[in-house]
């Protein structure tokens, strides 16, 4: 999702000092970071981001799906840090604009753009359009990649609809615009909870958390 999120890196807590086992997240962004360590909090495994992992930028992304993207970096964290890593990567489909921005949510209107940016420019570019078509769909692509080699992948997806205003203060990029199915409330008026159970994300987090369940851990 958007890189303009905020990029201060989380504290790393005694309960993640705790944890066994490390897992590196290629990302700086807080709220995904956010949402990872709450999907796999039942593991033993301490999630770190890569600033913690003494790692800089990720590679640009330059894959055209989000496959792609997500294996290049976990490949490239798991690689940097000798450790198992996971990279991440989602996107907003609308129906309106024929599936974009998609694949280059992230980078809609620029790198230098901000959420609020690409938000207002949706609802700019979807304004008088009815809302029988007015369809979104999230989607997110999880990739655990360890030193050796060995991969996995797990992916999910949410529909909704794009609002036609922003609304709530939670979540992170597209959330206060993308409005729940049979519903007025975005994904960003859902707690961390509440969205993890219902997103895109919190899917792909949760087939990841019982895959490593039934492997034994990392």
């Amino acid at each position: 999702m958007p890189r303009k999120a905020s990029q201060e890196p989380e504290k790393e807590t005694a309960a993640t000092q705790d944890k066994s086992v490390q897992l590196v997240v290629a990302t700086g962004n807080v709220g995904k970071l956010r949402e990872i360590r709450a999907a796999l909090e039942g593991l033993r495994i301490a999630v770190i981001d890569r600033r913690q992992a003494g790692l800089g930028e990720p590679p640009d992304e330059e894959g055209e799906s989000y496959l792609a993207n997500a294996l290049g970096k976990a490949c490239w964290a798991a690689q940097a840090s000798g450790q198992p890593a996971l990279g991440e990567d989602s996107g907003i489909e609308i129906e309106a604009l024929g599936g974009e921005p998609g694949v280059h949510s992230s980078r809609f209107l620029g790198l230098e753009a901000g959420d609020a940016d690409r938000n207002a420019e949706i609802l700019s570019r979807l304004a008088g359009v009815d809302p029988s078509h007015r369809g979104a769909r999230y989607r997110c692509v999880v990739a655990l990649r360890w030193p050796e080699g060995e991969e996995l992948v797990t992916m999910g997806e949410s529909d909704g609809r794009i609002a036609l205003e922003e609304r709530g203060t939670g979540g992170f990029g597209y959330d206060p615009i993308f409005e729940l199915p049979d519903s007025a409330v975005t994904m960003a008026q859902l707690t961390v909870q509440e969205k993890g159970r219902v997103s895109h994300r919190g899917q792909a987090l949760r087939r990841l958390a019982e895959a490593l369940t039934r492997r034994g851990g990392l």
